[in-house]
């Protein structure tokens, strides 16, 4: 029997990259799709194609005789959506099959997560394509919990008392490469990826204060007190109600539900913040 050739985005990143090396270890023929070939990881069976997301035409000569993609959602910017569709319109044009997606929780057109509505209107264009899909619905990644932290120790954020189940990185991956080693058995599927537990920011910054060994907390900003705060960093409009939704998200309760969807597709419990923050210190 033939093995399904896969193709994986981001590869020179965290989860494609990790996703890459699983399928890789499994013997499984892959091509590596980069913008920059030099940085593409160096693996057995994998080949490597250059093409941006946004680039349609680039990436249907890149997807060329591939039935499987993983699909990791390109980086935060104004033109994502663009990007998304043209991605998604370049593997109908090459043939694709299946697409594995990495989109977010809750992700709705009026998303209280501004970035979730472009997960949400990518999904949408998944659907119409005509190609299977899967979703990967990810929670907000436990490794940035430390980035939140300020200079002087404090989180600060209109999040009150919501809850988060912070998925780490590692098991999105790991989760991502079980699907593809077996993609027509996910079909039509989407999958919630969460962490083990659902953490208040009080919570977070409790965790981070014992792992990192300092002093953290969580100061629960209003809204207009997070744009004023946030207005220390030159940003677009967009990236300014990203950043202040992430915590009111949070605070919706919309990021607080716990899913057994990593450990049912990888074979392990999912990772959780005071384990990951261990990992780093090992």
């Amino acid at each position: 029997m033939t093995l399904p050739y896969i193709a994986v985005t981001g590869a020179t990143g965290f989860i494609g990259g990790h996703t890459a090396r699983t399928l890789a270890a499994a013997g499984l023929p892959q091509r590596l799709i980069v913008r920059d070939p030099a940085r593409a990881p160096k693996l057995p069976l994998a080949d490597v194609a250059v093409a941006a997301f946004g680039d349609r035409s680039g990436v249907e000569h890149a997807l060329e005789g591939i039935d499987t993609v993983l699909m990791v959602s390109a980086a935060e910017s104004a033109t994502r959506l663009d990007e998304h569709k043209a991605f998604i319109d370049g593997a109908v044009a090459a043939g694709v099959r299946h697409i594995v997606y990495t989109s977010f929780v809750a992700a709705a057109p009026d998303a209280l997560f501004t970035l979730a509505r472009d997960h949400f209107a990518t999904e949408e264009h998944l659907r119409a394509s005509g190609m299977a899909w899967t979703f990967l619905r990810d929670n907000f990644y436990l490794d940035f919990m430390p980035m939140m932290v300020g200079d002087d120790g404090v989180i600060r954020g209109p999040a009150g008392t919501g809850k988060a189940a912070v998925v780490s990185r590692r098991d999105v991956a790991a989760a991502a490469a079980a699907i593809l080693q077996d993609p027509a058995a996910h079909a039509g599927r989407t999958y919630q990826l969460t962490g083990p537990e659902a953490l208040t920011m009080a919570e977070v910054a409790a965790i981070l204060s014992a792992g990192l060994k300092r002093d953290i907390s969580f100061h629960n900003e209003t809204v207009s007190e997070a744009y004023e705060s946030r207005k220390a960093w030159d940003a677009p409009q967009w990236q300014y109600d990203a950043w202040v939704s992430t915590y009111t998200a949070i605070g919706s309760g919309a990021m607080a539900q716990l899913s057994t969807s990593v450990e049912e597709l990888t074979g392990h419990k999912p990772q959780s913040l005071a384990e990951f923050l261990a990992a780093q210190t090992e």
